[in-house]
């Protein structure tokens, strides 16, 4: 798979199936949590998503694109996670862990066997700041078509810029 292939994977258009719970969020080991399940609209891609949120630390959150690639030697890759601050600053030079950011997989990351991005490949993001806005851009990138229907929040307009 190549980086291109990977970034298709993640931006096709994708409609949620499945939540679970069906409504609100679970809450296990100190995280709030639900699971999706995406099917790709052009396609027979299969997609799963997590999302989990700390409810000590509301700013330290994690979503996950995940593709069933139907390959026994691959699986089930991560091929994107979106994070809020983790609040530890001295973790990483470039602070990341104290700002949101993502992580992308690459097709080297693939190729050494990896099923998830690392922490080396990251892009600092200002797009988000809070859970709410950081779901509001994780699902835009995603491709994913029905998420208001599965998150009624997001029709909430956004004060100040225009949506």
């Amino acid at each position: 798979m190549t980086d291109q292939e990977i970034l298709d994977l993640i931006a096709c258009p994708k409609t949620i199936v499945n939540r679970e719970p069906s409504h609100d969020y679970r809450t296990w080991n100190r995280h709030k949590r639900c699971d999706l399940d995406l099917q790709a609209d052009d396609s027979d891609g299969v997609f799963k998503v997590f999302i989990r949120q700390n409810t000590d630390f509301i700013e330290n959150f994690s979503f996950g694109l995940r593709f069933q690639t139907g390959s026994r030697l691959l699986g089930l890759i991560t091929l994107a996670r979106y994070n809020g601050p983790h609040g530890e600053f001295s973790r990483a030079p470039d602070g990341h862990y104290a700002q949101p950011h993502i992580h992308r997989i690459t097709a080297s990351e693939l190729a050494s066997g990896s099923m998830q991005p690392q922490e080396n490949e990251r892009e600092i993001t200002n797009r988000y700041r809070t859970f709410e806005e950081a779901l509001r851009a994780f699902f835009a990138d995603a491709g994913v078509t029905n998420a208001a229907d599965y998150f009624p929040e997001l029709r909430q307009g956004r004060l100040f810029d225009g949506c």
